[in-house]
């Protein structure tokens, strides 16, 4: 069994990567997330979980740590009804901020799962039920993105802006998060904040 890989990166694609390792190209599946930190031709090292399916034969699943694949084996054990398709699912969302994720579980909050990650009421609820007693042996790592982002000057004067425009909270908030995640400067003027969320919501 495969439990780990690095080589060469020969391609990097939307939700996965090409790694050769002794002259063999492995296909690994990734979670979007993770497979943007890979770049063509530089050397990769990943941890690796294999599966097997009846239609697609083996799988190779990667992540960029330890973590992550604890993470994603956690979605595939405790959630009934997860494959690994369906747990790689999961991580990806769950990898915006795993310290957010982490606490929304442990609080048993459903709106921070649907506003922030994106998942739906009912699949919210699903990893609730599934994790809560679970999410404690979950090492975390990063800190909580919701707080800062919360606690920013700008935050509530940008809220209001995008929400008198017609956009919901959860839609705001899922923008403020993507640009917190990509470096926003909070010394800027609020007007260019706004104007940089609505790029981002207008994707």
């Amino acid at each position: 069994m495969i439990a780990y890989l690095k080589g060469e990166v020969l391609e990097v694609k939307e939700d996965g990567a090409v790694i050769v390792c002794g002259g063999v190209g492995y296909e690994v599946n990734m979670a979007h997330s993770s497979a943007l930190e890979l770049t063509a031709g530089t050397e990769a090292a990943l941890y690796v979980a294999e599966s097997i399916s009846p239609y697609d034969g083996t799988v190779l699943y990667g992540f960029l740590n330890k973590e992550d694949k604890d993470l994603w084996l956690l979605f595939k054990t405790a959630i009934p009804n997860t494959g690994p398709k369906k747990a790689m699912e999961f991580l990806n969302k769950a990898l915006r901020s795993v310290a957010d994720f982490h606490n929304a579980i442990l609080k048993r909050d459903p709106k921070i799962l649907t506003g922030i990650f994106g998942f739906t009421s009912k699949t919210a609820e699903k990893l609730i039920n599934s994790l809560k007693d679970k999410m404690d042996a979950v090492t975390v790592q990063g800190e909580s993105k919701i707080k800062v982002m919360d606690e920013a000057p700008y935050m509530s004067g940008v809220l209001e802006a995008l929400s008198a425009l017609g956009y919901s909270a959860a839609e705001a908030r899922r923008a403020m998060e993507k640009l917190y995640a990509e470096g926003i400067n909070p010394n800027d003027k609020i007007e260019n904040i706004i104007k940089e969320a609505l790029r981002v919501l207008k994707k």
